[in-house]
């Protein structure tokens, strides 16, 4: 059997090949298939802004997703090749999608490709915020070159008034079997039906958790501590004489600021509760903002390490994100500790995050949209704030040294690193820790 899938301007989307026998013996398992994220509403309603945030947010916690946002036809040929060649178990079609028939139309092609719908509509009725929007993300579209703001919020509104005339919203009777969230007035309220398994709980609670609040996010490490200057990894140290002069710095720094309402959090390990209390401001002690755990490795250097585990040293440097220390943890690991971390920082405003190396990297690539592979390699120095301030579709960086020098604790990514070349009895020895 061909079957076609329409679009509401009935031109097709999709043909394909499904026996209709085998559908009917063979029905489609809806327990561990892959997932297709649409989203619904009119233009300006910051649907692409969800579109990547949610991206964003479900790569870094190792969930494969990606976004598209072709014409329907090459999307959705897109979401099939992805998800069903690539590898892919999310994929976000960003488009209006403001027709039940559209609507329709994307669930019978998910349904014949054994794939889980979830829609995510968007429903804004502030004229300020629909203004804010159209400024902020159409005046760089090449629609609008050399257009003043006016000219472009008055040309977008006339293809708003467009999409209005044929625009069906979720409906809780005629939607009540759609899986889906409506966001209402950018996070005032929502309506969330029926979820079906944790991919889908944890979208909610993500999207429940954004807001569009202009903040800033201030990321730094500790001060320069005792087993830095050492070269020695881990352990909980208190700060060095350089370390003590940063964390003045940094208290001078932040009063510089004026920053509203700043909320400081730490770790639980000496180098940053001592940071913070020079900074002279309340704060709080987070045990996810720990630094990274070496296990067996823990207070020993890089040369002592490749000495006395060679093995370990080298996994290390073929696969960094997913090595894990023994006894201890990997950054995929870290990854998973921090999320609640970073929830909490998408509900706050202006927060200042004293922490470690591994951790401040992890949380960068949150921001940054950086791939696994990136991630434990992002250059984290000592003595030096970041400032993250989210925009549009991405976040603005700005890096502040403090000019107290301290020691160098980045390793490059080691170049033609192979096991296979190593003694074979040191592939299976691993010697006791000192």
């Amino acid at each position: 059997t061909l079957v076609v899938l329409g679009s509401s301007d009935s031109m097709p989307v999709c043909s394909l090949w499904i026996p209709l026998s085998v559908r009917s013996i063979y029905p489609i398992c809806m327990t561990n298939c892959p997932t297709l994220i649409v989203t619904v509403g009119l233009p300006a309603r910051g649907k692409t802004y969800i579109s990547k945030k949610l991206t964003r947010y479900l790569n870094w916690i190792g969930v494969p997703t990606k976004g598209t946002r072709q014409c329907a036809l090459t999307a959705l040929n897109d979401v099939c090749q992805y998800l069903t060649v690539e590898g892919g178990q999310v994929a976000v079609f960003d488009a209006t999608n403001t027709t039940r028939e559209r609507r329709w139309t994307i669930t019978r092609f998910a349904e014949q490709n054994g794939f889980k719908v979830f829609f995510v509509e968007s429903v804004c009725e502030d004229p300020d915020v629909i203004a804010e929007n159209i400024a902020q993300v159409k005046l760089g579209s090449p629609d609008y070159i050399d257009c003043n703001t006016e000219e472009v919020i008055e040309d977008f509104m006339k293809r708003i008034k467009c999409y209005e005339n044929s625009y069906q919203p979720l409906d809780e009777v005629l939607d009540r079997d759609l899986s889906y969230i409506k966001i209402m007035d950018v996070g005032r309220r929502y309506l969330v039906n029926r979820v079906l398994d944790h991919i889908q709980s944890r979208i909610v609670y993500y999207l429940m958790n954004i807001h569009i609040t202009p903040r800033s996010i201030y990321l730094c490490r500790h001060g320069e501590s005792d087993l830095n200057v050492k070269g020695r990894i881990g352990g909980d140290s208190g700060l060095s004489g350089r370390g003590k002069e940063f964390a003045k710095c940094l208290g001078k720094f932040i009063q510089e600021q004026n920053i509203k309402n700043l909320k400081v959090w730490t770790s639980q390990m000496k180098r940053t509760i001592q940071t913070a209390e020079a900074v002279a401001v309340p704060y709080e002690q987070w045990k996810a903002l720990n630094e990274i755990d070496a296990g067996v490795c823990e207070e020993m250097t890089y040369e002592e390490i490749q000495v006395h585990f060679p093995v370990e040293f080298s996994l290390r440097d073929q696969d960094k994100y997913r090595y894990r220390y023994p006894k201890g943890e990997s950054y995929e690991d870290l990854v998973q500790r921090l999320e609640p971390v970073i929830m909490e920082l998408e509900r706050q405003e202006n927060v200042l995050v004293i922490c470690h190396q591994a951790v401040m990297r992890c949380l960068l690539a949150y921001f940054l949209d950086k791939s696994a592979e990136e991630l434990p390699y992002l250059k984290c120095p000592l003595h030096t704030v970041l400032k993250l301030t989210p925009v549009a579709y991405g976040c603005k960086v700005e890096s502040v040294w403090l000019n107290v020098e301290a020691v160098n604790t980045h390793r490059d990514r080691p170049e033609n690193v192979d096991i296979s070349r190593m003694p074979e009895e040191a592939l299976f020895t691993v010697p006791a820790h000192q």
